[in-house]
């Protein structure tokens, strides 16, 4: 795998933002890799993601920040800079269903998500077997009406100790208090099972099937103060048929469950997201 840097960027839009940026990065020996860009013409924003090869580069990241400065300063940027050698450290949160966790820890051995999952929490005992195969850290957490806050103080600690950078909801059916999702902004990712806005909030399935629905999915995006109202990352869908029970959604469900929330996870991880009004640009 190729050591390679990435740099997000968001700004009014301007002639010259392209030519500034490549020629500077031209400048200091970088080899670009991938260069995408959108245009929101409404709100005038332009957003771009650049990949470049850093075997050449001369500056490291503090040097690029020093560097870079009097660029983003003359267009007004929002940017991020991210090094592919810096593994996103994970923390996944689940209850009893395993299969979005299962599929994420799969990914992460078999090498197809490039980062480092540091702890599972869950507020039951069904996945430890499941996660100390993978040999990874499982803790219990038991949650009722009454613990709540010491609880997630407990979590917050956990958080802490292995350096957490993004937390995957992976099936954890529990609502995060709004100290919770303030503590971590924009670093937390829900898997919900229905095609966001429709059924918000709980048993989606039984909701879709009293409606008939033709199609069910599957939304992961990131979590706010509204209850799943957050930007999307990513969704999917399936068709069903009058035939089917809630049963029968509830195990096609499963499927787009944990194809959409290792996506936006991987996506995530890649730098390969830019929020903005409550939306995502994903540069795929």
């Amino acid at each position: 795998m190729k050591k390679t840097a990435t740099l997000l960027v968001s700004c009014p839009d301007k002639k010259g933002i392209v030519s500034s940026i490549s020629s500077f990065l031209l400048t200091h020996n970088a080899n670009i890799l991938h260069a995408n860009q959108h245009l929101d013409t409404e709100n005038n924003l332009f957003l771009m993601r650049l990949e470049w090869d850093v075997t050449d580069f001369q500056l490291c990241e503090k040097e690029f920040q020093q560097h870079f400065q009097s660029i983003a300063s003359q267009y007004g940027m929002t940017w991020k800079l991210r090094s592919s050698q810096i593994k996103t450290k994970l923390a996944i949160m689940v209850s009893k269903y395993d299969h979005c966790l299962a599929d994420l820890l799969y990914k992460h051995k078999n090498g197809e998500l490039n980062c480092e999952i540091s702890v599972v929490i869950s507020n039951h005992k069904d996945t430890e077997a499941l996660v100390g195969f993978y040999e990874i850290p499982f803790h219990h957490i038991e949650l009722n009406q009454s613990n709540k806050q010491e609880a997630e103080q407990e979590q917050f600690t956990l958080f802490k100790k292995f350096d957490v950078d993004l937390i995957i909801l992976a099936r954890y059916m529990q609502i995060l208090s709004p100290k919770f999702i303030e503590k971590y902004p924009q670093q937390i990712i829900n898997i919900h099972h229905s095609f966001l806005p429709a059924f918000v909030g709980a048993k989606p399935y039984h909701r879709a099937y009293e409606r008939g629905v033709k199609l069910i999915g599957a939304t992961s995006h990131y979590v706010t103060q509204e209850l799943d109202g957050g930007p999307i990352i990513e969704q999917d869908i399936a068709r069903v048929s009058h035939r089917d029970q809630v049963d029968d959604l509830v195990r096609r469900g499963k499927d787009l469950e944990r194809i959409v929330l290792s996506r936006a996870v991987r996506w995530h991880i890649e730098n390969r997201v830019l929020l903005y009004k409550n939306k995502t640009v994903i540069f795929n």
